[in-house]
């Protein structure tokens, strides 16, 4: 069965750090480009960060970058997004996706698996 599953999300206070994780089953993570997307009721999905599996490039929005880093551990076949600097706007659920389009990475529709989400609070 293929899934992917987070976890790390919660509560932290403004300029608190959390650690996502993604654990992969059911397939090899390093098949894929891995990317975090968050969403707040009603407004798109986004996609903050990602990694390229065929050559470890990594993006990051605008929003993110320099206050987060994904990475990965293919023998754990786990994804990671280390959040640091937190601010309230960074409050969302975030989801963990896989595709196999990493030239297509910014785009939610692209992605084939992806993740039940969890919630990331940033009180201020």
């Amino acid at each position: 069965q293929v899934q992917l599953v987070e976890s790390g999300g919660g509560l932290v206070q403004s300029g608190g750090s959390l650690r996502l994780s993604c654990e992969a089953s059911g397939f090899t993570l390093d098949d894929y480009t891995i990317a975090w997307f968050r969403q707040v009721p009603g407004k798109e999905r986004e996609a903050v960060s990602y990694i390229n599996n065929r050559d470890g490039n990594t993006y990051y929005a605008s929003s993110v970058k320099g206050r987060f880093t994904i990475s990965r551990d293919n023998a754990k076949n786990t994804v990671y997004l280390q959040m640091n600097s937190l601010k309230p706007e960074d409050t969302a659920k975030y989801y963990c996706s896989a595709t196999t389009f990493p030239g297509l990475a910014l785009i939610a529709a692209r992605y084939k698996y992806w993740g039940q989400g969890i919630q990331v609070t940033v009180s201020s």
